[in-house]
C-alpha cells in the first residue's frame, strides 16, 4: 500500500517533469532523481517507471501539434520503423544492464543530458547552420540511434531529435517539434509495453505520476506563456549536476 506522502511526491513529480518537458526540456531530470531518493526505487526500476508515469505528458505535447499533423505526416512516416525498431532495442538494452552497472552509467547519463539541455540553443544552430543535408537512410540511421537511447535512458532525447532533423527533415521549427512530439509519444508508448510487460514499472508509482502528468501536461500550455524557457532551463541544469553528483557519491557509499 502506497503512503500519502509517496503519493504526494510521485504525483507531484508527474506534474512538475511534465511541464517542464512542455514548456524547456529535460523534465525526466527532475523526476527520475526523485523516484530514486524519494520513493526509494532502484535505478532501473525508476527509469523504467518514470518513462511509463510521463508517457501521458508526452501524447498531451504531441496531441498540441495535431494542427500541423497534415503537414507533418510525410516526414514523420518516414521515420516510425527506426523509432519503434530503436526504442525497443534500447528497452532490452536496460533490461540487460545489471542494476549494480546501471547504477555507474546513471551520473555519466545525467551529465550528458545536462549537457544537451545548457547548450540546447548552440547545439541546434551549430546543426542548422552547418549547411549539411544527410540522405534519409542517415537520418533513418540517425532517428535508430536517438530512439536506443531514448529507450534505455531517455533525458534529453527531444534535444537530440531537434538538432539531427535540421540535417534532413524539411520544414520549420514548429514542423521539427510536431515530428520530435509525435515520435518522443512513440518512444514512450512502445517501451511502456515492454517494461510492464517484464515486470520493470511499479504500479503503484506510475499511478499518481501519470495523473500528475495529464495535469503537467495541459496546463504548461498556460504556463509556457508566462515562464521563460531559458531561465527555467538553467535551472533545471543546476538541478542536474546535483543529481548527478548524488548518484555518483551514492556509489561510494558503505554497503551501496
Amino acid at each position: 500500500m502506497i503512503s500519502g506522502p509517496v503519493f504526494a511526491l510521485a504525483f507531484l513529480a508527474g506534474i512538475v517533469a511534465s511541464g517542464v518537458n512542455s514548456v524547456a526540456g529535460g523534465g525526466s531530470l527532475i523526476s527520475f532523481p526523485l523516484l530514486t531518493a524519494g520513493a526509494g526505487l532502484t535505478s532501473k526500476i525508476a527509469n523504467a517507471t518514470n518513462s511509463v508515469g510521463l508517457w501521458p505528458g508526452s501524447m498531451s505535447g504531441a496531441v498540441a501539434y495535431l494542427h500541423l499533423f497534415k503537414e507533418t505526416w510525410p516526414k514523420l512516416k518516414k521515420l516510425i520503423l527506426p523509432t519503434l525498431i530503436g526504442s525497443q532495442v534500447g528497452a532490452f538494452l536496460l533490461l540487460a544492464t545489471p542494476t549494480h552497472v546501471f547504477d555507474v552509467i546513471v551520473p555519466f547519463l545525467i551529465l550528458f543530458a545536462v549537457g544537451l539541455l545548457g547548450f540546447q540553443k548552440k547545439i541546434r544552430k551549430s546543426f542548422a547552420a552547418s549547411g549539411l543535408h544527410i540522405s534519409h537512410f542517415w537520418g533513418w540511421v540517425i532517428q535508430f540511434l536517438v530512439s536506443v537511447y531514448g529507450g534505455y535512458f531517455g533525458a534529453g532525447m527531444g534535444i537530440m531529435m531537434l538538432a539531427a532533423f535540421s540535417l534532413y527533415v524539411d520544414g520549420t521549427l514548429h514542423d521539427h517539434n510536431a515530428v520530435k512530439n509525435w515520435l518522443g509519444m512513440l518512444i514512450n508508448f512502445s517501451i511502456t509495453f515492454t517494461f510492464v510487460w517484464k515486470g520493470l514499472v511499479v504500479g503503484w508509482i506510475a499511478v499518481p505520476m501519470i495523473l500528475g502528468s495529464l495535469i503537467g501536461g495541459y496546463g504548461a500550455a498556460k504556463l509556457s506563456q508566462k515562464v521563460d524557457p531559458d531561465v527555467l532551463r538553467k535551472w533545471i541544469v543546476v538541478y542536474g549536476l546535483l543529481s548527478a553528483v548524488y548518484f555518483a557519491t551514492t556509489l561510494f557509499k558503505p554497503g551501496i
